[in-house]
């Protein structure tokens, strides 16, 4: 008996479905560990800080508690510096991939031989793999001037943002985490 018009309930491609699925669940709870781009760009949350000490502290807190919106500033910049030259892009678009999955994307903690990598090594480890790939792409004054410009804006974001309404998380103190006191 033929069953036109249908639509099957279980396939071959079901499998499919599910990866897609699972893939852009994981998308959208990846980058809810991003903190809100209007919470970065906060301007009444912008001044220059009272001392050198002042700003160092500011870095320190303001790169733990947004270092997945730096890395996504970081890495639009070099994409967007990577559209002349056809190369490098593919080869950033592969890594991209290495990064949605390793970084951004992952539910749990990465584990290599029972052991548990920080958040922080990987973002090292993978920063690292990238540009080293990139500059073999004939790209490097292009990779490293935006590789540079986008360092420099998370800096001088991370000097003059305050970090007067951002508390420790107590769940995710081991990981630095911070939370924003909300305003009456």
């Amino acid at each position: 008996m033929t069953t036109y018009g249908t639509i099957p309930t279980s396939s071959s491609g079901g499998t499919n479905l599910e990866f897609l699925t699972r893939a852009r669940d994981r998308i959208q709870t990846g980058l809810g560990t991003r903190r809100p781009w209007k919470e970065m760009f906060n301007l009444a949350s912008i001044n220059f800080p009272q001392s050198v000490s002042d700003a160092f502290s500011r870095i320190k807190t303001n790169i733990g508690y947004f270092r997945m919106n730096y890395a996504i500033v970081v890495l639009i910049i070099l994409f967007l510096s990577l559209l002349w030259n056809p190369t490098s892009l593919i080869v950033f678009t592969v890594l991209m991939a290495a990064w949605l999955f390793l970084y951004f994307l992952r539910d749990e903690p990465l584990t290599i031989c029972q052991s548990v990598i920080d958040d922080r090594v990987v973002l090292g480890l993978l920063s690292v793999v990238t540009i080293v790939l990139l500059l073999l792409t004939d790209a490097t004054m292009n990779i490293l001037l935006s590789i540079l410009g986008g360092l420099v804006l998370v800096v001088i974001h991370a000097v003059l943002r305050k970090t007067d309404d951002l508390f420790l998380d107590e769940d995710g103190l081991e990981a630095g985490g911070y939370l924003v006191a909300s305003s009456p």
